[in-house]
């Protein structure tokens, strides 16, 4: 007979969840990160998801907003060493959603909650940049958007079941 939760109490709906969105979001930050250095290295360089002019993910990518979500600019460098592609941010965020999503603690699900919501902002910003500034639809962009509300989620359950867990201890 199978249990719903797995040995260390995660449920096995949210361990399954979680590694297939920090899978997807790794492998789509991957591509970004191709891509961009694919069309620096080679101005006609054309990407899967360059669809139309207004569909053009290396568009996005080779963008201002593309490194440093833009405002990096604003205090260094364009070519400084703090002014890296959002995509690397992305394998950043995505490797830690996925190593401390294996940790079964507090501290652990408000950090993983905290990163979501920065995450969340950073999406909702760069999604703003996307419609209002680039005028351009990034397919790329918008599955990692959706990827980060669905691991905001995740992360909000987690630490809503623990928190619950420790104030039925305190009892």
């Amino acid at each position: 007979m199978s249990s719903s939760k797995s040995s260390n109490g995660v449920p096995k709906w949210e361990r399954w969840a979680r590694v297939m969105l920090c899978a997807l979001g790794l492998i789509l930050s991957v591509y970004a990160l191709h891509v961009e250095l694919s069309k620096e290295n080679d101005p006609n360089y054309r990407a899967m998801c360059d669809l139309a002019e207004s569909v053009s993910c290396s568009k996005v990518f080779t963008s201002r907003w593309g490194r440093g979500f833009g405002l990096v600019q604003l205090f260094a460098e364009k070519d400084s060493l703090l002014n890296q592609p959002n995509s690397i941010l992305g394998i950043l965020f995505y490797t830690l959603q996925l190593g401390l999503g294996q940790m079964v603690s507090v501290t652990a699900a408000h950090f993983l909650v905290m990163a979501s919501w920065l995450s969340v902002a950073g999406s909702l910003y760069l999604a703003a940049i996307l419609v209002l500034v680039l005028g351009d639809f990034c397919m790329v962009c918008v599955s990692t958007y959706i990827i980060n509300f669905a691991l905001m989620y995740i992360n909000l359950k987690r630490r809503t079941g623990l928190s619950g867990k420790q104030k039925k201890k305190t009892r």
